[in-house]
């Protein structure tokens, strides 16, 4: 898998995740979380288009 680019930015209570390499986010109540979300619905995704 190649290398993915992603972005975490605090809102209100929670914390966004952003992957830039595709239009996918997620989020949680810390950033190991949001980051940890963010790679789950990053596989989801691939393995629905692959």
């Amino acid at each position: 898998m190649k290398n993915l680019k992603y972005i975490i930015y605090r809102e209100g209570d929670y914390y966004v995740s952003q992957c830039l390499n595709m239009e996918i986010a997620s989020f949680g109540s810390t950033i190991d979380e949001a980051l940890a979300n963010l790679k789950e619905a990053v596989e989801l995704y691939l393995e629905i288009v692959a």
